[in-house]
């Protein structure tokens, strides 16, 4: 099993209503099951809702209290990505879960080099080891 960023299974989650559905194909190709997260929806952010960044860091900085969260309202949404990621986290230990597919640019699950989100560095902290996206079409089929 892996845990995957839901909208990338095509459930409007996004902060703007869409998704981010990747090739059904390869989807289907994936060897395990799949089980669908949104940190923000777990965290109790409404769909849709503004756009968020991390001020002052990085995931892992907000994970350790030194960064924040902000959406495009000027509100700080720290705490509610700090409680998707910890219900990200309580699903993949029930689960044993120890590897996950999360969406790239993403203040919660940014899973790349360029933006490590707050979801994803709290998955990395607890050794499960994190994928972008891109992951699907080469490591996982």
């Amino acid at each position: 099993m892996k845990l995957i960023s839901a909208c990338l299974l095509g459930v409007n989650c996004r902060y703007d209503g869409t998704n981010r559905l990747q090739d059904e194909e390869r989807l289907h190709a994936v060897e395990e099951t799949l089980i669908p997260v949104c940190p923000e929806q777990l965290g109790g952010l409404g769909t849709p809702r503004a756009p968020m960044q991390i001020i002052g860091g990085r995931g892992a900085d907000v994970v350790d209290g030194t960064a924040r969260v902000v959406n495009a309202d000027g509100e700080d949404v720290t705490a509610h990505l700090l409680k998707g990621a910890d219900e990200v986290m309580k699903i993949a230990a029930f689960l044993g879960i120890r590897e996950a597919i999360m969406k790239r640019d993403s203040p919660s699950c940014g899973s790349d080099e360029k933006l490590e989100g707050v979801t994803t560095a709290l998955l990395r902290r607890k050794g499960i080891q994190v994928f972008t996206e891109e992951a699907l079409q080469t490591h996982f089929t």
